[in-house]
């Protein structure tokens, strides 16, 4: 099991790549209604999950990854669905993903 502030270090990472892939989005024109809810979902709650990573609770940092990884699922299939989408936005979705998968697996 990772340390609680190495899962806080790594999470701070995650949190800035959702953070950009929604930055990217807001600035990006025609951005697919799924998609760009799914990331500003994302945002939200890696905003309201970083009350909650400054805890010493693990099984509820565990949960916030959890819940996140679910939303990065469904923001990279919404991508994909959407076919032609600017490839800086889809980049920045799929490396948020991809953080938000690697951190579930090491907590699992």
């Amino acid at each position: 099991m990772m340390q609680t502030q190495e899962i806080q270090k790594r999470f701070n990472q995650v949190e800035q790549s959702i953070h950009h892939a929604a930055q990217v989005c807001q600035s990006t024109n025609s951005v697919p209604m799924d998609l760009k809810d799914c990331i500003q979902q994302m945002d939200q709650e890696s905003g309201q999950a970083k009350q909650k990573m400054q805890g010493q609770d693990q099984q509820q940092m565990i949960q916030c990854v959890d819940r996140l990884e679910e939303l990065g699922d469904r923001a990279r299939d919404a991508c994909e669905r959407a076919g032609n989408v600017d490839g800086e936005l889809k980049n920045a979705v799929m490396q948020a993903h991809r953080e938000l998968s690697d951190l579930k697996h090491q907590l699992h």
